[in-house]
């Protein structure tokens, strides 16, 4: 008798991790490198909750560490960083960074030659820190950028 409970408790715990693994992923990791506090706070409560895991860092050289262990799901990097620039860091880690790795790059620039220059480095998204920044990284986090005018 105790080996048929034995057996059963086995394969409830097997189906028991065969739903963990099918229905339960792993929080969406977002990475904000963001210099000015009250920004960043203001991003990580309007894009941070359930489903994601939010971390910030106040410039490239507090965040560079992070980014040597693991690559997030999500990057954000403000372009004007005190110390190494936005596009620095970017340039950095880009060698490490793979299709399913999102960056963005947020900027209060709107300026066509810096958004070429982000375009020819390989930063495929782009967002104006303006009324509409939460929206246009919701659309970008959510994969529907396409449906959402990021360059107003």
């Amino acid at each position: 008798m105790q080996q048929v409970a034995d057996l059963n408790l086995g394969f409830l715990l097997s189906i028991r991790l065969l739903y963990c693994i099918l229905f339960f992923e792993e929080p969406m990791t977002i990475y904000l490198v963001e210099d000015d506090l009250i920004y960043a706070e203001f991003i990580k409560k309007a894009l941070g909750g359930e489903g994601r895991a939010f971390s910030v860092f106040h410039s490239a050289e507090e965040g560079l560490p992070a980014l040597e262990k693991a690559l997030p799901d999500v990057l954000i990097i403000d372009y004007k960083l005190p110390g190494i620039s936005g596009i620095d860091l970017y340039e950095k880690i880009k060698p490490r960074l793979k299709e399913e790795n999102k960056v963005i790059m947020l900027s209060s620039l709107e300026d066509g030659n810096m958004v070429l220059n982000f375009i020819q480095r390989g930063v495929r998204d782009y967002v104006i820190k303006d009324e509409n920044v939460i929206d246009s990284l919701q659309a970008v986090l959510n994969g529907s950028e396409d449906d959402y005018y990021l360059f107003n």
